[in-house]
């Protein structure tokens, strides 16, 4: 058992037997145009050390697996993992680290944005066995982060590290960072308490260590991307929110939990919002105003939640409309009980703000407690 994060032995400065010292793990989806130049940079960046690259591919539409297939018949430092019904760039990450056997470990984006070049910095850093972790950093003397699309993503990115950096132990200008390295052990020794949901899976790895990691931060240039497209959206951002939540309690809740509350919250104020200009502009009565608010509150919930709850299991096409229909029917239930509790509230005189309030609050919890088991099921 690891007592403290610098109580792990600094593994072996060679790749003997041909195995490899270093396994570069890069989660994908839909990165096809990428992968060959990818490859080619990191047998540039890392010439004289022994190397393997993981590809984590979330089962891309675009051939990203047959891509890394095609280069892996003629180069055996190339290896894919194809994932199938299961997505998420830091659940992926983790498959591929456990599945490395080098002795340390880096993550790299596969949409050549990130400075591959720093490898073998953030390599020898770690061998000298003064730093746990070493981190590509945008934010120190030397980076930077140009190669960012549009003002909105500087915006999500510059908020997302003033959030993280309230939380965090030990001193990191780039908790948003997906380029970094630490050795093997040391990851595997973490991995047991890890939430594995979510886009930005450095900052899980730093809070999840029982003491403040040994970090050293190198310069990083933020490339702008070529090909593909970019997977940061506010969607990402409230995964984050998420995972500090998470964090926080100290995983009591699952990370589902807290965003599906979130959605829900703002189901409530869809709700209200509805039932106020029912109530104010029509003659329905408020047992029919709050049955409609309560149809709308429940496909912007079931949206929402597809979009950013179940993003992994997310619902396309048929199934899309499938589970649009069965949330409905199933939540159907909690409707009556929503409905019925608000309407003997209302007509003891609780204000309609209160009584649709706390009838939207019941729909809430049984959309949580059967959104898990029917409609985004895993199959």
């Amino acid at each position: 058992m690891l007592d403290t994060a610098m109580q792990h032995q600094t593994p072996a400065a060679g790749g003997p037997d041909g195995k490899p010292l270093l396994s570069v793990i890069v989660p994908s989806f839909n990165e096809r145009p990428n992968v060959a130049p990818m490859i080619a940079k990191l047998d540039a960046a890392l010439a004289g050390i022994a190397w393997e690259v993981i590809y984590v591919d979330d089962n891309s539409p675009d051939g990203t697996t047959q891509e890394v297939r095609r280069i892996a018949a003629g180069d055996t430092r190339v290896r894919c993992i194809r994932r199938i019904g299961r997505r998420g760039l830091a659940s992926a990450v983790i498959e591929g680290a456990l599945s490395s056997s080098a002795a340390y470990v880096a993550v790299i984006d596969g949409d050549l944005q990130h400075d591959e070049t720093q490898l073998p910095v953030m390599l020898e850093a770690l061998q000298g066995g003064r730093y746990d972790l070493a981190v590509a950093s945008r934010h120190v003397a030397g980076g930077d982060n140009a190669g960012l699309s549009s003002r909105w993503r500087h915006v999500l990115s510059d908020g997302g590290i003033r959030l993280a950096q309230a939380f965090l132990p030990v001193r990191l200008t780039d908790p948003m960072s997906g380029f970094f390295m630490l050795p093997r052990p040391l990851f595997e020794e973490l991995a047991r308490n890890l939430n594995g949901q979510g886009f930005k899976i450095l900052l899980d790895l730093v809070l999840s260590s029982p003491v403040p990691l040994r970090v050293l931060e190198v310069p990083a240039r933020f490339r702008e991307r070529v090909a593909g497209e970019s997977k940061m959206d506010a969607l990402v951002m409230v995964q984050f929110g998420g995972l500090l939540l998470d964090k926080v309690f100290g995983g009591l809740l699952p990370l589902r939990f807290f965003s599906f509350a979130l959605v829900g919250a703002l189901g409530v104020l869809v709700h209200l919002l509805v039932l106020g200009i029912l109530h104010k502009t029509t003659l329905l009565g408020f047992g029919t105003e709050q049955a409609a608010a309560t149809a709308v509150a429940m496909a912007f919930n079931f949206q929402l939640n597809n979009a950013i709850t179940y993003r992994d299991q997310r619902l396309k096409g048929p199934r899309l409309w499938q589970g649009l229909i069965l949330f409905m029917v199933v939540c159907g239930f909690g409707a009556v009980a929503n409905v019925g509790i608000a309407r003997v509230l209302y007509e003891q005189n609780t204000t309609w703000t209160i009584a649709g309030g706390l009838g939207a609050m019941i729909g809430v919890v049984w959309n949580y407690a059967v959104s898990a088991t029917l409609v985004w099921r895993t199959r």
